[in-house]
């Protein structure tokens, strides 16, 4: 809130680039122009100040509007805004988000002021001013303010908002606003054209770079106006594993039925393959401008699509397929399809914490066991989950899983891959949490969660909650065999104290480094083996379709 971020990112930043570069090569022609007293713009300058001028004086209503309109929006007023919205952000955990508003602002103003003791250029001289003000013309503040302010307003609605008619409406309105404000301006003949119009590109120009350099991944900016999701047409996509489903026409079929009984147009379709699991269909699925994505499959379909749709305000309905259904189970959802489909397509809309990943892993064709960055795994070492992250036995539990079984007996195989798992051994790990000091543990397995509960309602991480903006973390290091039954007594009746055999953590960031290449899980899918892993939460970038909830009753 979405375009994958590995593949989008050239084509975003060439577009900030863009949008630092046009205006800022404005301004500083402008500022030539203006500094070597060129006479070709100051005529054109005077023109369009007369003209202002004449339509300020000839309509006092007007004038009495320009007057007010021009107070409203003064510099004070922009930067009293704009630091009601960092600290919300900084309240939010979006520290980047507030220290670039924060910069932004510093520069602009301050910034502003100083070119106009550089240029000192006079202000329209008239012999009946409409309103009285002092200082220099170049460029002019309130038009570098209504810069600064547009910009933020409309970097924040992109990533705050899906694409379309509301996007579009509230864009069209920050840059309305600013250009009314450059206006008002000329109105009162306090300002030439090439004044406003340097002083809005320096705003842009300051905003727009501050914002990549501080803000480079948009990813951790959190879908604050979840509530603006779909366009009114209630077009559906349906994104399925033909894997993971048994008939694909009878399937479509209930599908469609209860698209038509809901009020859904029919839906789109897709399917997933092993050259693209997921990500490409739902990328397909958004450019159609649908309302409504559903995903049907395991955890690993499910979480390739949401990772897609994550931060643009569609909502993802969850068709449980798979053998875990982990991320289905902890949000409460039917894993029957007929109930499943009643809540993908009458459900209410619920913001959820999505999880980066990256790692560094071990490449399998690599017979020195160098380490690397292996952005070419099937999942990816720069990714995200769901549900849990892992680093040891567990994911040599899911390693080890044999599928045959799996297709035959379920989630009891994962079990018996957990039983031959057992004698894992024990590792040296450092974990830092929100980037503090890290601490050394001794584990057998370490698992970060965005959820807690496991198969059966085993409760692994009691206190996570998917829209918490933490993530859960537990270390397990039993001493023994024997020390597993008092590991699982703990578990199972929720025990809050810790110690050196099970232990736990929580923060927004999590920073895990072992000793050694240890085997590595995603939402129950191996991903590699390797010594460094980092998870970082991402606060309620995602929409998925729940149950609705009974309205509380009346007293």
């Amino acid at each position: 809130m979405s375009i994958d971020l590995r593949r989008a990112e050239p084509t975003r930043r060439g577009r900030y680039l863009w949008a630092t570069a046009l205006p800022a090569v404005a301004c500083v022609v402008l500022a030539i122009l203006v500094g070597t007293e060129n006479a070709a713009l100051q005529r054109m300058d005077d023109r369009v100040a007369l003209r202002g001028y004449n339509l300020g004086s000839g309509s006092e209503a007007l004038n009495s509007f320009a007057t007010w309109f021009s107070l409203a929006s003064s510099n004070w007023t922009v930067a009293a805004v704009l630091l009601l919205v960092a600290g919300y952000a900084a309240w939010r955990g979006e520290r980047r988000i507030a220290i670039w508003i924060v910069a932004s602002s510093l520069i602009v103003i301050a910034g502003n002021a100083l070119l106009k003791l550089a240029f000192r250029r006079p202000r329209p001289p008239w012999d009946e001013p409409l309103y009285d003000i002092v200082g220099y013309s170049f460029p002019s503040g309130h038009a570098a303010g209504a810069g600064l302010f547009s910009t933020v307003a409309v970097l924040l609605t992109i990533v705050l908002t899906r694409r379309g008619w509301l996007r579009r409406l509230l864009i069209t309105g920050w840059v309305l606003l600013g250009l009314l404000i450059c206006a008002d301006r000329i109105v009162l003949g306090v300002h030439y054209l090439s004044d406003v119009t340097a002083g809005l590109s320096f705003g842009i120009a300051v905003t727009v770079g501050v914002w990549m350099l501080l803000v480079p991944d948009p990813s951790r900016i959190p879908h604050e106006l979840a509530v603006f999701t779909g366009t009114g047409r209630k077009r559906v996509a349906v994104i399925l594993n033909p894997a993971k489903i048994g008939d694909v026409d009878v399937f479509k079929s209930r599908v469609l039925a209860v698209a038509e009984r809901e009020g859904w147009r029919p839906p789109v379709w897709f399917e997933t393959s092993v050259e693209d699991p997921g990500p490409g269909q739902a990328q397909a699925a958004l450019e159609e401008g649908v309302d409504l994505i559903i995903a049907a499959g395991g955890d690993g379909t499910v979480r390739a699509v949401c990772e897609e749709a994550a931060r643009t305000g569609v909502a993802v309905g969850i068709l449980p397929h798979g053998t875990g259904n982990l991320l289905a189970r902890n949000l409460g959802l039917p894993l029957n399809i007929r109930d499943a489909l009643d809540v993908a397509f009458g459900g209410q809309d619920k913001a959820i914490d999505l999880a980066t990943f990256r790692a560094n892993t071990v490449l399998e064709d690599d017979p020195a066991g160098e380490l690397t960055t292996n952005v070419d795994a099937p999942l990816g070492t720069d990714t995200c989950f769901l549900v849990m992250a892992g680093l040891g036995m567990d994911a040599e539990i899911m390693t080890g899983v044999d599928d045959q079984l799996k297709d035959k007996v379920g989630w009891f195989a994962y079990f018996v891959s957990g039983v031959k798992s057992l004698r894992f051994p024990a590792m040296r790990v450092e974990i830092s949490v929100d980037d503090g000091e890290f601490k050394k543990f001794r584990a057998r397995t370490v698992v970060v969660g965005n959820v807690g509960f496991l198969q059966a309602g085993i409760p692994l991480l009691p206190d996570a909650r998917i829209d918490d903006g933490k993530l859960d973390v537990v270390v397990i290091a039993p001493k023994r065999f024997i020390g597993w039954l008092a590991i699982i007594v703990r578990v199972l009746v929720r025990h809050r104290r810790t110690n050196k055999r099970l232990d736990r953590l929580s923060g927004k960031k999590v920073a895990i480094r072992a000793e050694k290449p240890m085997p590595m899980q995603l939402d129950g899918d191996p991903v590699g083996s390797g010594t460094e892993i980092t998870a970082e939460v991402q606060h309620g970038v995602l929409l998925v379709r729940v149950p609705v909830r009974p309205a509380a009753a009346k007293p």
